[in-house]
């Protein structure tokens, strides 16, 4: 009698593991039946698109969180703050706007002008004017502020002085000088405890800045609440802002020629 032959396209079934014996299982420690039952790992569909959408929905939330933490600083921010905040992103704003129009009017003067070589320059030297202002290298006059420091206690150190000169540039003053010495974009404060110098040169209270600039936003941002005025208050020191029409800051620097940089032009 023939017997049939299983058809040739079916797999033979995988062996299956016979149950271990209640003997082997009473012998295995606790740790151990515990990792028998989690691995191998039994998931379903259900359980990953679960793990899926939360691991989506962590993401989400820790991208809200850091979005949230960046604003905190401004939004803890008082309103006084705010407002100089947005005081000197105008005055910055309107600074920039003047400088581009300045240079849209030397363009048109120097494409409309008859003689071009001449009013170039005319520009050139009107260029070497501001930039020698900038350099510390020309004298310059213009509206501006008188920020007086009295320090009889001599609490002041150099920090607090260039915080009054940083506050001074972002307010757009556009010349400086403090007790005599000029103030450029090298100088650098040294020293506490009265015993300052400036660009490695002695100066004694009081302390003199002569500030060519705006005076109605350069005022405003040495007494803002927190400002350097009060910092200096709190320190038992004193201090002035007197607004001018004219000011004059005659420090001048030496002019430096580079040792090795030249013109490409």
């Amino acid at each position: 009698m023939n017997s049939e032959e299983p058809p040739r396209d079916e797999q033979p079934s995988q062996p299956q593991q016979p149950p271990q014996p209640p003997e082997a299982r009473r012998q295995m420690t606790g740790r151990q039946r515990l990792a028998a039952g989690l691995w191998p790992p039994r998931v379903t569909r259900a359980q990953l698109i679960v793990a899926v959408l939360l691991f989506v929905l962590g993401l989400g939330l820790a991208i809200q969180v850091r979005s949230t933490n960046d604003d905190s600083a401004l939004r803890g921010a008082r309103q006084e703050d705010l407002v100089r905040i947005l005081d000197e992103l105008d005055g910055r704003t309107q600074r920039l706007e003047d400088e581009k129009q300045r240079l849209d009017d030397q363009q048109t003067e120097l494409e409309t002008s008859s003689d071009q070589a001449e009013e170039a320059r005319k520009q050139t030297r009107e260029k070497a004017q501001q930039l020698g202002i900038l350099a510390g290298t020309v004298a310059a006059r213009g509206p501006g502020i008188t920020l007086t420091v009295r320090d009889d206690g001599g609490s002041v150190d150099s920090d607090m002085l260039l915080d009054a000169i940083q506050e001074l540039r972002a307010a757009g003053a556009e010349a400086i000088q403090v007790n005599g010495v000029r103030v450029v974009a090298a100088t650098y404060f040294s020293g506490s405890d009265g015993d300052i110098e400036v660009d490695g040169k002695q100066i004694s209270a009081p302390y003199r800045f002569r500030v060519i600039g705006k005076p109605q936003d350069l005022e405003p941002a040495l007494n803002i609440p927190g400002g350097v005025v009060q910092t200096l208050e709190r320190e038992q020191a004193t201090a002035t802002v007197a607004a001018s029409d004219e000011i004059v800051v005659d420090a001048l620097r030496p002019a430096r020629r580079p040792d090795y940089a030249r013109s490409s032009s």
